[in-house]
């Protein structure tokens, strides 16, 4: 850990003060206004003026030229922004050498250009409609990683949306989502998002088999949102539609629904974002030549979950305090689960806060996480593996669309007691975040 640090704390030094905050360009090439109008304390996380404007389907426009006419209301340019992550990693037992086989090799550290390299088109449609598209290169012979379509009407003080929507990896949530505690893959506080965010550890992927479609999602939603809160109803299948990453061609013959009620109140200065969410419901996977999964056959598509985010201040310095619970019910064999092949509950439980040291310049933050990886323990088969976490990070930023990250887990339970060879008992990252 220590080779990691200290190169850190030389970055940090040399490093020029200036005011800062990074986000997509995209939108602030639309609207006009700096990217910190949006973002709470580091990207992605919004806070209130940021959710308003996601919830209005990134259709507000400002001093960009637009082309006007009857039933028309567009931008003269469309807008973009490529986002990257350039990451070194290293995991304790993750492999090491270049020639030793198929596989990542992270165990004696690993350079990752590009771990994520996205082109993000996105902005206004009309009026009433917007939309986002991610176009990621990370995946050779793909190009749509992710595509939603909100069409917005309005009465009284409440927005009705109608969101078409598809992604290879970020899972139903993707649909519709104002929290970053990690809801939604790509709206979370921490790098490490099973470790800050119980419902990226336990309903976010698979553990098994299913780790494939666990993120794939494609689906209509129904939304209602007001000042008071929100409520989505999105009917899905866990299947990316073709021309995503995931490239296979899914079944619309889907019962799988997904419900999501979220409060988003002010309490004493204190901005808040709390709900829950209900996945029900059964799918089918392209599953054609897949080992472990039977060519259409179905998978339950079951999860609950409940969050809680609080943005306020402490000494006058901005904070975020997130809590999160997520449970996957145990795959029976009879009835096989999306989320969890295990043959006992997988569930987590995680709370973490970050918190502005230097504000718009550095951030430290921490969460600890309670697992249960719903594969049963060897010594006690009637329980599941526990696998708990201590998470720390620290984001520093460079220039308004550039950060550095330094990340470190300790993980710790019977999941490597009882398998010391198991890979990620401590992890380290270091990245480059940039957007532009």
């Amino acid at each position: 850990m220590k080779k990691i640090i200290t190169p850190i704390i030389g970055m940090l030094a040399v490093a020029t003060f200036s005011p800062s905050a990074s986000a997509l360009p995209a939108f602030a090439r639309q609207t006009g206004m700096e990217c910190s109008a949006c973002h709470q304390q580091h990207f992605p996380v919004l806070n209130n003026f940021g959710r308003a404007f996601k919830a209005g389907g990134y259709t507000m426009i400002g001093a960009q030229g637009q082309v006007e006419g009857e039933n028309l209301s567009i931008p003269a340019t469309i807008n973009a922004a490529v986002m990257i992550k350039m990451r070194y990693q290293r995991q304790s037992n993750g492999g090491k050498g270049l020639r030793d086989g198929a596989g990542t090799k992270t165990g004696d550290g690993q350079i990752q250009m590009g771990n994520e390299f996205s082109l993000f088109l996105g902005g206004r449609v009309s009026d009433n409609i917007g939309f986002l598209m991610e176009n990621n290169v990370a995946n050779a012979g793909a190009l749509v990683a992710g595509l939603r379509l909100p069409i917005m009407f309005e009465k009284d003080d409440t927005r009705y949306s109608i969101i078409p929507f598809t992604t290879d990896a970020l899972g139903v949530a993707y649909s519709y989502e104002l929290s970053s505690a990690g809801v939604m893959r790509a709206n979370r506080w921490a790098e490490l998002r099973r470790d800050s965010s119980a419902i990226q550890y336990a309903i976010a992927d698979g553990n098994g088999s299913h780790d494939k479609w666990a993120g794939a999602a494609a689906g209509l939603a129904m939304v209602a949102q007001n000042d008071k809160g929100y409520i989505n109803f999105t009917r899905w299948t866990p299947n990316a539609l073709p021309g995503g990453n995931d490239g296979g061609s899914p079944s619309f013959g889907t019962n799988s629904n997904y419900l999501r009620i979220a409060a988003t109140p002010t309490v004493a200065d204190w901005a808040i974002v709390s709900g829950v969410g209900i996945m029900s419901g059964s799918s089918e996977l392209d599953g054609a030549g897949t080992v472990g999964v039977v060519d259409s056959g179905l998978v339950n598509t079951e999860a609950t979950s409940a969050d809680l985010q609080a943005h306020g201040q402490l000494g006058g310095k901005d904070i975020g305090v997130y809590a999160t619970y997520a449970n996957a019910p145990a795959d029976t064999g009879t009835k096989p689960q999306l989320f969890n092949t295990g043959t006992k509950a997988k569930n987590a439980f995680a709370i973490g806060i970050d918190y502005s040291i230097i504000p718009n310049r550095l951030y430290l933050g921490g969460a600890y996480r309670i697992g249960q990886t719903g594969v049963a323990s060897t010594a006690n088969p009637s329980s599941s593996k526990t696998d708990d976490a201590l998470m720390l990070q620290a984001i520093y930023k460079l220039r308004q669309n550039m950060a550095l990250h330094a990340t470190g887990a300790l993980r710790s339970g019977t999941k490597y007691s009882e398998n010391p060879s198991a890979v990620g008992k401590k992890e380290a990252i270091l990245m480059l975040e940039g957007a532009w």
